[in-house]
C-alpha cells in the first residue's frame, strides 16, 4: 500500500506563490507516473499537472507558466511550485499515482493512490 502525503498549503496572497511537496512511503515516482490535482468544494478535481516516470511534465492551459512540476526521487518527492497565485486557485491539491502503464492521466479515475490534500487558499 503506497502512501502519499502533501504539505505545503496555506494562505497566501495574490500574486505570491507557495510549494507544495507530495512525499511516498516507497520509491515510487521514478517508476510510475503521478499528478497534481484540484478540487473545489462542488466540483469535479480538476488536472493541474503531470510527471512521467520518464520525467516529461504536462500541464493543464491555465497552469502552464505559472505552475512547475518536479521530482525529487532521492527523497521520494514531488515538488508543484506555484506562482502568480491567482484567487481562482484557491482549492485543496491532491497528488496521485498512476501504477498501470498507459493511463489516460488526463483523467481523475485513472490513478491508483491519492494524497489527503492540502489547502490552498489565495486572498484578493
Amino acid at each position: 500500500q503506497v502512501q502519499l502525503v502533501e504539505s505545503g498549503g496555506g494562505l497566501v496572497q495574490a500574486g505570491g506563490s507557495l510549494r507544495l511537496s507530495c512525499a511516498a512511503s516507497a520509491s515510487i515516482f521514478s517508476v510510475n507516473d503521478m499528478g497534481w490535482y484540484r478540487q473545489v468544494p462542488g466540483n469535479q478535481r480538476e488536472l493541474v499537472a503531470i510527471i512521467t516516470k520518464d520525467g516529461s511534465t504536462y500541464y493543464a492551459d491555465s497552469m502552464r507558466g505559472r505552475f512547475a512540476i518536479s521530482r525529487e526521487d532521492a527523497k521520494n518527492t514531488v515538488y508543484l511550485q506555484m506562482n502568480s497565485l491567482k484567487p481562482d486557485d484557491t482549492a485543496v491539491y491532491y497528488c496521485a499515482v498512476a501504477i498501470a502503464s498507459n493511463s489516460d492521466l488526463t483523467r481523475a479515475d485513472e490513478y491508483d493512490y491519492w494524497g489527503q490534500g492540502t489547502q490552498v487558499t489565495v486572498s484578493s
